[in-house]
């Protein structure tokens, strides 16, 4: 937030001021613009697992959950990554599996 009011600002005045009035440190400003421009890697490795799980999501129709996804990245396409991260990904897609209906006793 104080990041972004001291972008807007910086034409109007000096940005060591800013971020001192803003109590932030001028090479945290510094560092977040980098950010903006160029995405971590992470992120970038991210955006094309969240390709592959939303064609792999597709392909099922809808029914497969994390773990099921995260067995066919593994085994079927040899991607080595984590259940925890599908699950996290999906979760931030809106995607979700199908859950088996109790039976009654």
């Amino acid at each position: 937030m104080s990041f972004e009011f001291i972008l807007a600002e910086k034409a109007n005045y000096p940005i060591r001021l800013l971020c001192r009035l803003l109590e932030v440190s001028a090479s945290g400003f510094y560092e977040w613009c980098q950010r903006l421009e160029r995405p971590a890697a992470r992120t970038l490795a991210d955006r094309a697992l969240s390709e592959q799980i939303r064609e792999i999501h597709r392909q099922s129709r809808g029914t497969y959950g994390a773990p099921r996804v995260h067995a066919e990245l593994r085994l079927g396409e040899g991607i080595q990554v984590g259940r925890k991260r599908v699950a996290r990904l999906m979760r931030n897609a809106g995607l979700e599996g199908v859950y088996r209906r109790r039976r009654r006793a």
